[in-house]
C-alpha cells in the first residue's frame, strides 16, 4: 500500500472535524463576552453596540423588612416597613402602597363594636408553613378561624403576611378560595354584631353576649314571666312541653320562652346555662257584675269564635325584632288590676287576670307600646274592640275594651302611635285599657317591658361595676 496515499486519505478526512471545534470555540468565546457585558452593566442600561439583555424574573421575593401590621377588619389592614407602608381593602389580596398608616375605618369608633376579644380567639406563637417552622413577630385574628401573622423569616417571604382560614391548623401565603370563605364568614359575623350591639345596655353587655355561646335573660324568673334566649348556632330550645325555634337577627339565634303559670320553681338547665325559676303567689281579686253580664261569658259559641280569629292572628309572626328600644306605657291610667291576679267574679273563680287593667276616661288616646305590625283589630265579643300588634319573634301586644279603633290589620305603626281610644266595649265595668303581652301565645308579664327592651334583661356577673336590667 502507497503510505502517501494512506497519509493522504488521513489528512483528507480530518479536515471537516476542526470546523466543529472551531465553531465550539468561538460559542465559548461569545458567551464569554456576553457574561462580562450582564456583571459590568446594571439592569436596565445599554451599553452602545450592545443590544439590551432584561433579566427573567424568579419566585424568589425582594427582601423587605416588616415592621408590623394590623387588619382594621376583615378587609381592610396595613403593614409598615422600614421604608414605608403597604395597605389592603381585600383582604390581603391585594397590597398597594400609601404614604402613611391609615386611621381605622369609622366602625371601630362606635362602644360594643370592637372585633372579638382576644381570650376567645387562638393564641399562636409559632407555626409551620411549607415544612418549615416560624417563630411569630405579631399575630391577629378578626375571628376564630380567620387571622393573619407576620413572621421571623430570612427574607423567603419578603416580608409579607401569612394567613389562615382555618384558626391556625394551616396558613398559607396567598389568600386561598378556603380563606376567602373565612374572609366572607367574618364580614357577616361582623355586620350581624355591628347591627345587635346597639340593642344591649353597654358596651360591656354587648362584649359579654359575643363572648357567650347561650344566654339566658335573665337567669332568673317567675311564673308569668318570660325570658330571652340566645345562642351562637341555628336549632331550637324544649322547654315546658313545647320546642322553640331559635331565630336568626344580628350575629345570633334568638327565642322567647315562656314561664307559663304552671312552671314549678326549680333549676332548669337551657343549652350551658340554668333557667331558675322561683315561686311567687299573686293576690286575688273579687268582682261582682251584673247578671246579664256574667252571661256573656257562658256563651262558648261567640267565644269560641273570636278565640279562633285571634289564634290565627296570632299564629305566624315576623322572624326578627321590629320594636325598637323600651317599651311604653299605652295609656296613662290608674292601674286597676295588676298582672297575675287570681280573679272571682260574683264569688265564683274566673281564672287568673295575665294582663293589666289601666283606667282613663273614655276617648283618652292609646298608644303603640312599640313598633309592630297590626295582625288583628276587630270587635270581639268578650274583649270589645281590640288590637293585636307583632312585635317579631312571637311577640305580641294586645290592646282591649277600646272606644274606636284607628288601625287596620295589615298596618304599621311606630312606637307612640295612636292606634286607638279607651273605652268600655265587651265584658266591661267601666272605661279602661285592657293591655296585655303574648310570647309564643303564652299570656307574659307586659311589667318586665315598661321602660326596657328584652335586650336589656342582660345581668352582668358581680364584680362588673354594671347592672344591666
Amino acid at each position: 500500500m502507497n503510505p502517501d496515499g494512506f497519509r493522504h486519505r488521513r489528512r483528507g478526512r480530518s479536515r471537516p472535524r476542526l470546523l466543529p471545534l472551531l465553531g465550539l470555540s468561538l460559542a465559548a468565546a461569545g458567551a464569554a463576552v456576553l457574561a462580562a457585558v450582564l456583571v459590568r452593566e446594571p439592569v436596565g442600561s445599554v451599553t452602545p453596540g450592545v443590544e439590551s439583555v432584561t433579566a427573567l424574573s424568579t419566585d424568589q421575593p425582594a427582601r423587605r423588612e416588616a415592621l408590623e401590621f394590623r387588619m382594621t377588619d376583615p378587609d381592610h389592614g396595613w403593614i409598615r416597613y422600614a421604608d414605608g407602608v403597604r395597605t389592603t381593602s381585600d383582604g390581603g389580596i391585594t397590597w398597594t402602597d400609601s404614604a402613611s398608616v391609615p386611621a381605622d375605618p369609622a366602625w371601630g369608633a362606635a362602644e360594643g363594636q370592637e372585633l372579638p376579644g382576644p381570650e376567645e380567639l387562638p393564641a399562636v406563637k409559632s407555626l409551620q408553613f411549607q415544612a418549615r417552622d416560624y417563630a411569630v413577630k405579631q399575630v391577629q385574628f378578626v375571628s376564630p378561624e380567620l387571622g393573619w401573622a407576620l413572621v421571623q423569616d430570612e427574607g423567603e417571604l419578603g416580608g409579607g403576611l401569612l394567613v389562615t382560614g382555618d384558626g391556625g391548623r394551616s396558613w398559607q401565603r396567598e389568600v386561598t378560595q378556603p380563606v376567602r370563605d373565612a374572609i366572607r364568614r367574618a364580614k357577616l359575623e361582623l355586620q350581624g354584631r355591628l347591627k345587635e350591639a346597639p340593642l344591649y345596655a353597654s358596651a360591656e353587655a354587648a362584649r359579654l353576649v359575643f363572648r357567650s355561646e347561650w344566654l339566658v335573660m335573665p337567669e332568673t324568673a317567675v311564673p308569668g314571666g318570660a325570658v330571652l334566649i340566645r345562642h351562637t348556632k341555628p336549632g331550637s330550645v324544649y322547654w315546658n312541653g313545647r320546642t322553640y325555634r331559635l331565630e336568626p337577627y344580628g350575629a345570633g339565634y334568638f327565642t322567647y320562652l315562656p314561664i307559663g303559670m304552671d312552671v314549678k320553681p326549680g333549676r332548669y338547665p337551657i343549652g350551658d346555662k340554668m333557667l331558675t325559676v322561683t315561686s311567687k303567689k299573686y293576690p286575688s281579686q273579687y268582682l261582682e257584675v251584673t247578671e246579664e253580664m256574667n252571661r256573656m261569658r257562658q256563651d262558648t259559641k261567640r267565644i269560641a269564635a273570636d278565640q279562633a280569629k285571634i289564634n290565627k292572628a296570632r299564629s305566624v309572626s315576623q322572624p326578627e325584632f321590629l320594636a325598637g328600644g323600651p317599651y311604653i306605657l299605652p295609656v296613662e291610667g290608674r292601674l286597676t288590676t295588676p298582672y297575675g291576679h287570681t280573679r272571682y267574679v260574683n264569688g265564683k273563680f274566673s281564672g287568673a287576670h295575665l294582663a293589666v287593667d289601666l283606667a282613663a276616661p273614655e276617648g283618652t288616646p292609646v298608644q303603640a307600646a312599640n313598633e309592630g305590625v297590626v295582625v288583628l283589630a276587630d270587635s270581639l265579643y268578650l274583649t270589645g274592640n281590640s288590637i293585636y300588634l307583632d312585635h317579631g319573634m312571637g311577640l305580641f301586644s294586645q290592646y282591649a275594651h277600646l272606644s274606636k279603633l284607628q288601625v287596620q290589620t295589615g298596618d304599621r305603626v311606630k312606637k307612640g302611635d295612636i292606634i286607638g281610644l279607651v273605652g268600655t266595649t265587651g265584658f266591661s265595668t267601666g272605661p279602661h285599657l285592657h293591655f296585655a303581652f303574648w310570647a309564643h301565645n303564652v299570656q307574659v308579664d307586659p311589667n318586665l317591658f315598661f321602660g326596657r327592651s328584652p335586650f336589656h334583661w342582660l345581668s352582668l356577673p358581680e364584680g362588673s361595676g354594671t347592672e344591666v336590667r
